[in-house]
């Protein structure tokens, strides 16, 4: 590890030796776990849109159709990122800028509250359509 540190300094121009090495975290972008788990996570978004998309209930309610969207925002985001992880193993560049974290950071939190939200939505209706179907039959 020293020298690691001792080149960093030199090609970083550090004449006291101070530079630290970011240590490379399992599944961080740009690595092969990393794509692997972006890829895993597009999967399972688009099999939930389509199991949704294959329920007869799909069209007329609310919640589910917000599922829907929600997820398919999830299968854009994780693609988008896969293509990147896949272009920075390709060209060997690291995605270990402060920027570039906090963008997906920012973007997975984002996602993840939405996918979050309408997963509970939907079963909160789904829970409700279960157990008070024969209250309200005339129109449920």
């Amino acid at each position: 590890v020293p020298q690691l540190r001792e080149e960093a300094a030199v090609n970083n121009g550090d004449p006291n030796g101070d530079t630290v090495i970011m240590k490379d975290v399992q599944g961080m972008p740009g690595t092969p776990a990393g794509l692997a788990l972006r890829l895993s996570q597009f999967a399972f978004a688009a099999v939930s849109v389509a199991v949704m998309a294959a329920t007869s209930d799909f069209p007329s309610v609310t919640a589910f159709r917000y599922l829907v969207a929600a997820l398919s925002l999830q299968c854009l985001w994780s693609l988008s990122l896969a293509i990147v992880d896949i272009y920075a193993l390709l060209v060997k560049r690291c995605l270990r800028n402060s920027i570039v974290l906090g963008f997906f950071t920012i973007g997975d939190g984002i996602t993840s509250t939405l996918t979050f939200a309408a997963a509970c939505a939907s079963a909160g209706i789904t829970v409700l359509i279960s157990s008070d179907f024969n209250n309200c039959a005339q129109n449920p």
